[in-house]
């Protein structure tokens, strides 16, 4: 596990269907871009815990994570 003080990364998470106003407002922090395969959530990741509970908040919400993946800063 890194530990970066102060650093942080840019990870997207693409999940299957539409989201729900509920789940909206837990990704509230996050950018979100919905289409026809799905919605992708984009955002800064603090740290490894933070990065866990962003998918357990998705498994909570009902949500199917496609795929997590840290992308470059800038790229989104």
């Amino acid at each position: 596990m890194e530990k970066s003080v102060g650093m942080t990364k840019v990870y997207e998470f693409r999940v299957d269907g539409r989201l729900t106003d509920q789940a909206r407002e837990a990704f509230c922090d996050m950018r979100i871009e919905e289409g026809p395969e799905g919605a992708r959530i984009w955002g800064e990741v603090i740290d490894e815990a933070h990065l866990m509970g962003i998918l357990a908040q998705c498994r909570t919400l009902g949500l199917v994570v496609v795929s997590a993946n840290r992308i470059a800063a800038g790229a989104s």
